[in-house]
């Protein structure tokens, strides 16, 4: 039984990555074949030319790639700095505070938390366009910033671990309790900062409703929305796409290669808080 146990555990580990790799497989073959080649071979047949690098170009300019990576860009660190912010300030005034409806405060974030986002997405909509954000980097900010209930409770559930007593011998020493939030909380919330910023990045780097319904203009390319110029009414360029896909994957990898001690240790930490 114990080495049935040990070929089921290793076939489970071989299947879990076929399953992982054989699509990752298939967009790296794809990117490199021609149209023709593309249409005439199957997922798994290695491309021809190796060297063919024209889908990377035409995906790179056609696609608008590098304007992509910098709305991208400028949303993410915005949306994430926002996030931490008043995730942050949220929890610590519901752990730190007593005030009326406290309890209640606490139950409507869960509702919200529950209630699917589609289902109120006529009603987001109106309120975005009224506020005149319409093909604005703020409409994608704002949405980013104001549906991250789970980072709120995230904060709260690993701000219950610090002890106020901190607070109280900082507050004898003459400290506010906004200078107590910036030099003692902030500091020891690194692990749940960390945990936030790795599952919300993820996130709105690979979100494409929220930028494909309110970020319409040319001028306002999202790598996610970059993918959709080659999708047509008429078929789709799969070999271009395949090409955007991997120069999209590109970065995600190489961060996740020189940080990944630090995602660990956040994910980690943050759990076991």
């Amino acid at each position: 039984m114990r080495h049935v146990a040990r070929l089921a555990k290793y076939a489970s580990l071989v299947l879990a990555s076929l399953v992982v790799l054989v699509p990752l497989v298939v967009v790296v073959f794809a990117s490199f074949k021609t149209h023709a080649e593309y249409q005439a071979t199957g997922p798994l047949t290695p491309p021809a030319d190796w060297l063919n690098l024209d889908n990377f170009v035409t995906a790179w300019t056609a696609g608008d790639m590098l304007r992509g990576f910098l709305n991208t860009t400028v949303i993410l660190i915005v949306s994430l700095a926002g996030t931490v912010a008043v995730g942050t300030l949220a929890a610590y005034a519901m752990s730190r505070f007593v005030f009326p409806f406290k309890r209640l405060i606490l139950g409507l974030f869960l509702v919200a938390s529950l209630v699917p986002g589609v289902t109120t997405q006529v009603a987001t909509y109106q309120i975005v366009k009224s506020m005149g954000l319409v093909n604005t980097p703020w409409a994608a900010i704002v949405l980013f910033l104001g549906t991250d209930i789970i980072a709120i409770y995230i904060f709260l559930q690993f701000m219950q671990s610090i002890p106020p007593s901190l607070d109280q011998a900082a507050m004898v020493d003459g400290a506010s309790r906004f200078t107590i939030y910036r030099r003692i909380i902030l500091p020891l919330m690194k692990p749940a900062i960390a945990t936030v910023v790795i599952i919300k990045g993820i996130a709105i780097y690979n979100e494409f409703y929220i930028p494909f319904l309110y970020l319409r203009s040319p001028d306002l390319n999202v790598i996610s929305t970059a993918l959709f110029r080659f999708k047509g009414p008429y078929g789709a360029q799969w070999e271009t796409i395949a090409a955007c896909t991997m120069i999209v994957i590109l970065p995600t990898v190489v961060i996740f290669l020189l940080l990944q001690r630090f995602i660990y240790n956040g994910v980690t930490a943050g759990a076991t808080k």
